[in-house]
Formats: C-alpha cells, structure tokens, sequence
C-alpha cells in the first residue's frame, strides 16, 4: 500500500512528535469530507510538551543541572534545625556551604546519570526531553561537565568540615554505583536512592557537628523509602505495571509489591517520628506539648502524600511539594509548631 508523504513514524511506542505526521493508509482513494454532522476520525492533538527549537546550551546546561531537584537538598537543614542551632550565624554558615556543596556533587552525578541513561531517556514520554536525551549536549561534554561540578562540590564541603567532605564523597560514590550498577538490581535500585536522601540529611549533621538521634535516623530512612517507592509507583503507572522499557528493574516491581514497601515505609516513619517527638517532649521541659501536638500535622502531611502517590502523582517528590497547596499548609502548621517547640520557653 502507498503511504501518506511524510518522514517515517517515531520508533517511540505510543509518542509522535510535532515533526512526524500521523501514518494514514491511503490504499483507496481520500474519502471526501464527512458532511456536516456525521460522525468524524478524532484528530489527535500535537503534543504540547514537545520542544519547538533546541534551548540555547548555557540554559540546556541549566536545565541538565535541574535546580528543582536541588529542593531535596533542604534536608541538610533538618537536623540542624530539629538541634535548634540554626539561629547560631557559624552554624547557619556552615548549613549552607552543605547545601551548595550537594547541590554541585548532586547536579554532577545527573549529568553522568544521564549520559549514561541517554538512549533509554530517549525512550520515556518525558525523559527524552532532556538535554542530553534531546542532543543539546554532547554526551562526551556531559561527563566531564559532571566530574568537574561533583569535585567542586567535595572542594566546598572542606570549607565548612572535613567530615561533610567525607559524607559528600559517599553520596557521590553511591550515586555513581546507582548510575552502573544498583539501579539494575531489584530493590537495591530503591534502597540506594533513599539512601541518597539520608545521606543529605547526615550532611548537614556533620557540617554543624550535631549529634544523629536514633529516632531522627529512622525517620529520615523510612521517609525516604516511603517517597522513593511513591516515585516508583508513579513510574510504573506512567509506561505500565511490569513494564522494563525505561528503567531496567520497574518490571520486575508488581503493584502490590510497590505498595507493601509504601504500606511499611509509612507505618515505620510515623511510629518513629512519635517517638522522636516523646523523647524532644522530654528533653524540652516545657509545660506546652509543642512536639507531642507536632504529630498531628506531621501524620497529616504523610497521608496527604500517600493520597497523592495513590492517584500517579509522586514520580517528582519536589513537584508535589510544590504543587499541592494542602501538603504546603500542613507543612507550614508543622514548622510553626516544631518550632515554638524549640525555641518557646
């Protein structure tokens, strides 16, 4: 049969982009126009998401940095602040140079990430519009880009303490085992990313020399695990349950499966949180509950969530802080009252 003029389909399932026209077989003659109404073929519509023009590189290197995601960063500021020594001018100082040095150790490990993933990248419905996955960056670029961000990232962590240089360089570490190997092993590809979130949070302990507590630890891994396997869960809703097409290891998770790990996550990291929030009650001395009464807003915050993830929408954590104004509001209780905790005497 003749085909319709044009380039030739996308080799992506299920996506053509603006420059390829719909494939029509015209094997008879074009039927004429449909009279007025009868019942029409619907016209799929161009995908609004799909770039127009190439970005100019220094935005496509912004872009490739993704500064949304430096918002999960903001976990070095966590156990500073639950220590309360945030309001000490040295210790906000030495927070921030955490923050800025995960932030370049973080954009890196997403340009090796992603010069590594370029072909299946090329395969996701959103993905592929990345910079490198869209050719705007050289992948050869990219990787030396990448090594250079993640070694000034290590360098600015000494200018607050060795130790967060250390804690910086095990993120990088895992980051890179992620990106060649843990990311094709079934749920140690899980287990890594949320360990990446925690090892955030130790930063910022050990960029202001504060103590872990064991409870603050468990929060931190289990409400980790929790949003990682919500990312998953909306991965797998976006390309199929069991399907492999673009991640190697999310055939292999069952819907089940996914939500048993959010069912345990969730159940852990509450218990654990109350019981943080007993022992902060009983180091404060106060005669207000602050922290007892922060367990409400805090197991508020974690359903509103879960109800997001159920309905497909955690596969970018930092997108659903930001875009649900309920989640916002509940956090903002949360802070205010964790923080009369700390400082009301």
């Amino acid at each position: 049969m003749p085909e319709a003029a044009g380039p030739p389909p996308s080799n992506v399932a299920g996506v053509a982009p603006d420059d390829v026209e719909v494939e029509v077989e015209v094997d008879e003659p074009a039927p004429a126009p449909a009279p007025v109404g009868s019942a029409a073929e619907p016209v799929t519509p161009p995908r609004p998401d799909a770039p127009r023009t190439p970005r100019p590189f220094l935005l496509a290197l912004l872009v490739e940095a993704r500064p949304k995601q430096w918002a999960k960063n903001v976990l070095v500021f966590a156990a500073p602040g639950a220590a309360g020594v945030l309001t000490h001018r040295q210790d906000m100082i030495e927070a921030l140079i955490a923050f800025v040095a995960f932030c370049l150790a973080a954009s890196g490990t997403y340009y090796l990430n992603d010069a590594g993933d370029v072909e299946a990248d090329r395969l996701h419905p959103k993905k592929r519009f990345r910079p490198i996955a869209a050719g705007e960056i050289p992948v050869g670029f990219a990787r030396v880009f990448g090594v250079v961000l993640i070694l000034g990232g290590i360098g600015v962590s000494f200018a607050a303490a060795w130790e967060l240089a250390v804690v910086v360089a095990c993120y990088v570490a895992l980051t890179t085992s992620y990106t060649i190997w843990l990311k094709h092993m079934v749920l140690f590809d899980v287990v890594a990313v949320a360990a990446g979130f925690v090892l955030r949070a130790i930063g910022g302990a050990a960029a202001t020399h504060v103590a872990v507590s064991n409870w603050f630890f468990i929060v931190a891994t289990f409400g980790s695990l929790f949003m990682v396997a919500g990312k998953r869960h909306a991965e797998a809703r976006t390309v199929g349950i069991g399907t492999g097409t673009t991640r190697a290891t999310l055939g292999e998770y069952s819907e089940s499966y996914l939500e048993y790990l959010r069912s345990v996550s969730t159940g852990v990291v509450m218990v654990a949180y109350c019981l943080w929030a007993f022992e902060k009650a009983a180091e404060a001395h106060t005669s207000i509950p602050f922290f007892q009464l922060s367990i409400v807003p805090f197991s508020l915050a974690i359903l509103r969530y879960a109800l997001l993830v159920d309905r497909g929408e955690g596969g970018a954590p930092e997108e659903v802080v930001f875009g649900d104004r309920v989640l916002q509001v509940i956090g903002l209780v949360w802070l205010v009252i964790f923080g009369l905790g700390l400082y009301f005497k």
